[in-house]
Order: C-alpha cells, then structure tokens, then sequence
C-alpha cells in the first residue's frame, strides 16, 4: 500500500503526513526533505545551484543519506545529521531552484522508489509522477496566507515577507505540484491539523474500503 499526500509549499504536508502515518502505523516519506537536504547540501559545498552538472558532481563528491521512520524523517550529509539545517530560510529560497533540474528530481524519486511499501509519500508530485499507481491519492492546499501565518512561528521572517516567498514558490513550482486526477482536493484553510488528519484518514477508509 502506497499513499501519496501532494500539496503545495507550507501545506502542512509533514504534519499531515506523520498524522496519517501514525494513524496507519506505517512510515512516511518527504520527498521535500530530500530536495532540503540536498540544497543544504549545495549552499554547505558553495555549489552552483542553478548549474545541474555542478549538482550532479556534489552529490557524487558527498554522502547524502535518508532515514523514514513513522514520526519523521532524518538526513544526514556526511554522517552528520543536517535535519534542523534543512528548514532554514537561506534553503526555502533556493530548493526550488534545485527542483527544477530534471536529473536532480530523477535522483530524488529513485531514492523514494527505492524504499519498501506501506508509507505514506508527501511532496510535490508523489501521485502524479513518483506513485501514479498509489492506492490512494491526496492533494492538499490552503490559502498562501494561512500557510505563511502557520510558517511565522517557524522563521525569522515577518508575515509579508513568508507570504511572498510563498507566492514565489508557487509559481516555480507550478509545473511540478499539478494534482493528480484521482487525488482527493483537501483545502485545510479552515481546518487544524486533528481535523485535516481525520479527513484524510476518512478519504482512505472510504477509499480502500
């Protein structure tokens, strides 16, 4: 069993996803993770983030390892755990740069691929491209204000600042975050996390049977 939680940037797809997970009792994977990890990876390295040769060369040059477990995911560059390190702002601003370059996001989906069934996969396009056979497909939203007030307590950034980075973000990564056509639309702009998780857990009931 593969579930896919796609959505947009700051959706709350993690919180959603471990919420999911837990409930299911089965790891979760964050494919963002993977792209924080190796745009961590870059700025760490003083890598070309707009040169995919470069990129392609660092990852070869670098150990870059993920761990899913059931109440989150760790990575870790050079055995060294980088988690933390991968949610600064200096990443938001550039990870969807790297998510652009198509043998970047080969190597990231060949690293999901790679792992063993049931999970939960959270990212940008799970169902669409890494799981087009998953048994159950979400695609979660919110307005770009509600993300940014729920990503606040998270930067040193004011409100203005989180909602345009947002904004941007969308924009790059229009191409990549379409749902997939069998996804179940979740707009959680009016939700909490308890309420998301439970409609989500609801969908997967009714959709499984």
């Amino acid at each position: 069993m593969v579930i896919t939680l796609d959505g947009l940037a700051a959706s709350g797809k993690s919180s959603v996803a471990t919420g999911m997970a837990t409930a299911l009792n089965v790891p979760f994977i964050s494919s963002g993770l993977l792209y924080r990890l190796v745009t961590y990876a870059a700025i760490h390295s003083h890598t070309d983030v707009h040169s995919q040769d470069a990129l392609l060369a660092m990852l070869e040059g670098n150990q870059l390892r993920f761990e899913a477990k059931t109440t989150g995911n760790v990575v870790y560059l050079n055995q060294v755990n980088v988690t933390a390190e991968c949610f600064s702002s200096e990443v938001d601003a550039q990870v969807s740069v790297i998510a652009q370059h198509p043998q970047i996001r080969t190597w990231v989906n060949q690293h999901i691929r790679q792992l063993e069934p049931p999970f939960v996969a959270e990212g940008r396009d799970m169902g669409t491209n890494v799981f087009p056979d998953a048994s159950v497909k979400i695609f979660l939203t919110a307005s770009s204000l509600v993300r940014a007030k729920r990503r606040v307590a998270e930067r040193d950034q004011n409100l203005a600042e989180i909602q345009k980075g947002i904004e941007a973000r969308d924009a790059m990564d229009a191409n990549n975050s379409a749902p997939a056509l069998d996804a179940m639309l979740l707009d959680s702009s009016e939700l909490n996390l308890e309420q998301t998780v439970e409609q989500t857990l609801e969908f997967i009931k009714t959709k499984l049977g």
